[in-house]
């Protein structure tokens, strides 16, 4: 089933003030909610992310995030990567941006995040490692400067891609 989900004031004012202690991985989960991202797409960075089967139950039982459209005839959510896994093209524009991100808002901070960059050998498993560079820039910068670097990282990427494929 392809429903959406989006933050809720209660799950906006935890990114903020992270009053409820939430676990790093639900934590990760709750900042990639974003309205525009259905639940097979974040179900799927759950591995990455480590974070628990039902995550987004959890959330939802604890008045963060919801239900906001969707349904089960609604088309998959197209990753960055999907059916370009292998684009060197790809992989490179990943590999900079987060490079870049790493290096701008996370410094030395982030040696171990770049050596994750590092070890990545296509463009899907830098794609998976994303979420958890933006739980890293969303503390140590802000959740909104992540959530802006990753939607202008996409588009960027997303309309590269456009052009590769009209070319």
């Amino acid at each position: 089933m392809a429903l959406l989900h989006a933050k809720t004031a209660a799950g906006r004012q935890e990114i903020e003030d992270r009053s409820r202690r939430l676990p790093a991985a639900l934590r990760s989960i709750l900042l990639m909610v974003d309205g525009h991202r259905d639940d097979t797409e974040l179900r799927g960075l759950f591995e990455g992310l480590r974070a628990p089967p039902d995550a987004l139950e959890q959330l939802a039982a604890q008045g963060l995030i919801e239900v906001i459209g969707g349904s089960a005839e609604s088309a998959p959510a197209r990753g960055i990567s999907t059916g370009r896994e292998q684009d060197p093209a790809l992989y490179q524009q990943l590999y900079d941006a987060m490079s870049e991100a790493v290096r701008r808002h996370l410094g030395l901070k982030g040696y171990f995040m770049q050596l994750k960059i590092e070890r990545c050998t296509d463009a899907l498993a830098l794609e998976r490692l994303c979420p958890e560079l933006l739980a890293a820039v969303g503390k140590a910068r802000s959740p909104a400067l992540a959530q802006r670097w990753w939607q202008e990282t996409q588009s960027a990427v997303l309309n590269a891609g456009d052009e590769v494929v009209q070319a």
